[in-house]
């Protein structure tokens, strides 16, 4: 879907805060962030509905590696939810508690670095 925002991400045509990225799907902090490190997983190809993501099983490997790496990075209590409302392309949500990880919300280069260096602790 050529003006789908959240394709453009992915493609590097509108700025984001990266958190994670490989062939099939790519994380980044939401701008009206939830919580410090909210993040948004998405595939890279487009998909309406996370239940229409080929692998599903693939994507929710990239969704728990990175919920484990925000409790390293964050607090344990981590949410999250399967949207698809506000823009029609899968995506999942993964936010911190509020009120449980301390620091800026906004604050989206260093809530960006502490998942990638608990991610790259965690090995991946």
């Amino acid at each position: 879907m050529v003006t789908c925002p959240f394709c453009k991400i992915a493609r590097g045509e509108l700025p984001s805060t990266i958190v994670y990225e490989d062939e099939e799907y790519f994380a980044f902090l939401d701008i009206h962030p939830q919580s410090p490190g909210h993040t948004l997983i998405i595939p890279r190809k487009h998909h309406r509905w996370v239940w229409d993501v080929p692998n599903v099983g693939a994507y929710f490997e990239v969704v728990r590696k990175i919920a484990r790496a925000m409790q390293e990075a964050f607090c344990e209590e981590i949410h999250s939810r399967i949207m698809g409302e506000e823009v029609p392309h899968a995506h999942i949500w993964l936010y911190p508690a509020p009120g449980r990880a301390t620091g800026d919300p906004r604050d989206f280069e260093r809530n960006a670095k502490m998942i990638r260096e608990a991610l790259g602790a965690a090995g991946s």
